[in-house]
């Protein structure tokens, strides 16, 4: 397979999740275009900023692979709907053709008024020597096999945990004590969860936003490790509050 184009973004995204991104970057309308021209999938990964590629983040070890589910152009800009796929794990890191517009490489490509160099006169700027012509990061990656089903004491693991979360914003947002345990039922994260082997994605999609233990859930060589880290989390943001 050839290299998979990254998406590296402070950001983790779950297989099933929906997400909405703006694509306003050069290097990332290159990409963009590269994906609809060939329809095929890119990769999301969180970045790493202790580690540069080319000056850039690189991207940490595992991510998301993302299917475009609409796309529009308006201006400048591209704005993209996306949902999880494949997880992966990036095994060779394809540095990009240049490093960012802030390096001293690039004076002579930038001007005083901060506007972007068109498409072509970044292209024609890549030295002799890099070999390809791609301004964004890709990799060699290894996409890993989907989880095994989610038996029924996971999904149980699952609910009690949603279920406590739930509970504590009901009380946050002052619900009567009567209607909880209904507001609770009712709410998507507990429809979400099945046998399905992404619910446990899709639980740590709606109920976490730390990008580390996103991290590290997404991970996770089974659901029950990934269950472990999304309780450790989840019961240390209620002892919190």
């Amino acid at each position: 397979m050839s290299p998979l184009p990254l998406f590296v973004l402070p950001m983790v995204l779950m297989p099933g999740e929906i997400q909405e991104l703006r694509v306003f970057e050069p290097r990332y309308r290159q990409m963009l275009d590269d994906c609809l021209l060939d329809d095929r999938n890119f990769g999301l990964v969180l970045n790493d900023p202790f580690t540069l590629t080319n000056h850039w983040d690189a991207p940490q070890t595992h991510g998301c692979e993302a299917e475009i589910l609409h796309h529009e152009t308006k201006g400048s800009n591209h704005f993209l709907k996306i949902v999880g796929r494949r997880r992966f794990t990036v095994q060779e890191v394809i540095e990009p053709a240049l490093p960012p517009f802030d390096h001293p490489m690039m004076d002579s490509l930038t001007n005083a008024e901060g506007v972007d160099p068109d498409l072509q006169s970044m292209l024609e700027f890549i030295p002799e020597e890099v070999g390809h012509s791609k301004l964004y990061i890709s990799a060699e990656v290894d996409f890993i096999d989907p989880l095994e089903a989610t038996t029924n004491e996971q999904q149980e693991q699952l609910k009690k945990m949603a279920n406590h979360v739930m509970i504590r914003i009901a009380s946050l947002l002052s619900i009567d004590d009567e209607l909880v345990q209904e507001w609770v039922q009712q709410a998507p994260v507990m429809e979400l969860i099945d046998d399905d082997s992404d619910t446990v994605f899709a639980v740590t999609a709606l109920l976490v936003s730390d990008l580390d233990t996103k991290q590290r859930i997404l991970g996770s060589e089974g659901i029950d490790e990934a269950i472990n880290h999304l309780n450790d989390h989840l019961n240390a943001f209620l002892e919190e509050e």
